[in-house]
């Protein structure tokens, strides 16, 4: 079975983040990622929701920056440029939030449509101004001293140490991604091909089974024209009879004649009745000739018949067993579907 390009078009606009990435093996990941590299990391989907959980998020950010609307307000619109630009690239973007934070957004790709992406940072790539960002907590309405002490924690990364760490991330979901969707496509085709194959059994064996039904009748067939051949003999036994008779009839008849000649006229009437005798019994068996004839026909047909039908039971016998192997081998695919079926249903 084939997928095509429009099957793949159709399946990729109806298809989640979820069921095509092991959303479990993901978070596990991006959990010792950001923990071992010291940023904070989270997969979205392209509605923006989230489908892992945040990993390695600072209190400067969740609990104060984003904990205020305003400020929340502004990181919502720092991620949804940050998403636009990776999205338009289809690679990493760096970006630095309106709180002075530097973050990151990898777009998810597949078959080249974006169906999610990985946003993180949370870190500093230079000393923070903290009098900046005195300023920016008054702006956003939360205490100023709660928030240099939570910045102080922000972990400082050289820049390009924060690009590697996106392009690992992109890397690693792309291509979770890529495997996993082949996985799917996998599962989908596997399932195709033992729906298919158990149904192409289940017509090879009713085909089985209607040849063994036709064998059966040519062989009933058989045997009633096997009948009709021996009835066809008795027949011909009949006519052998039947003629003896006439043959006999007419010996009589000539018998009757030659005695009616010596009693002279008074033997004139016996001897016009022994006439009539010889002509019916050459009449008799004249028609007993074209009988025969005939049953002889119809003798050579039957054993036509009964040769065709032997071939035909020949054939019939030999397509059951082709019918037979087929089936054998299909069952046999079939059970390589459905291992093939588990295999790709396996996490």
């Amino acid at each position: 079975m084939v997928i095509s390009n429009k099957q793949i078009q159709e399946d990729l606009k109806t298809i989640n983040l979820e069921d095509i990435i092991d959303i479990e093996f993901l978070q596990t990941f991006q959990d010792n990622f950001a923990e071992a590299v010291g940023v904070a990391s989270i997969a979205v989907d392209m509605s923006g929701k989230p489908v892992t959980k945040p990993s390695n998020f600072t209190d400067f950010c969740m609990k104060y920056t984003r904990g205020s609307d305003v400020g929340n307000k502004r990181c919502m619109e720092c991620d949804r440029k940050g998403g636009e630009e990776s999205a338009r690239t289809g690679k990493p973007a760096i970006y630095e939030c309106h709180a002075g934070l530097v973050d990151f957004g990898a777009p998810i790709m597949l078959e080249g449509k974006q169906i999610g992406s990985i946003l993180g940072g949370q870190v500093l790539t230079s000393p923070p101004d903290e009098v900046y960002y005195r300023k920016v907590a008054q702006e956003i309405g939360v205490d100023p001293d709660e928030y240099i002490v939570a910045l102080r924690e922000i972990r400082q990364l050289p820049r390009q140490s924060l690009e590697s760490a996106a392009n690992v991330l992109y890397l690693v979901a792309n291509t979770l991604s890529k495997v996993w969707y082949q996985q799917h496509k996998l599962k989908n085709m596997a399932g195709a091909i033992n729906d298919s194959m158990v149904q192409i059994s289940a017509t090879m064996q009713e085909l089985a089974a209607s040849a063994s039904d036709v064998s059966n009748n040519q062989s009933s067939l058989n045997g009633e024209i096997k009948n009709v051949s021996i009835v066809s003999g008795k027949i011909n036994d009949v006519m052998d009879f039947i003629k003896e008779i006439a043959d006999e009839t007419r010996l009589l008849g000539l018998n009757a004649a030659i005695e009616a000649a010596r009693a002279g006229d008074a033997g004139l009437g016996f001897g016009v009745v022994a006439q009539e005798i010889r002509k019916l019994s050459g009449d008799s068996k004249q028609t007993v000739g074209k009988i025969k004839e005939f049953t002889m026909i119809i003798q050579d047909s039957v054993n036509k018949t009964v040769t065709m039908g032997n071939a035909t039971s020949m054939t019939v016998e030999q397509q059951a067993a082709a019918i037979e192997e087929v089936t054998a081998s299909i069952e046999e695919v079939t059970s390589m579907a459905e291992n093939l079926y588990a295999l790709a249903n396996e996490a």
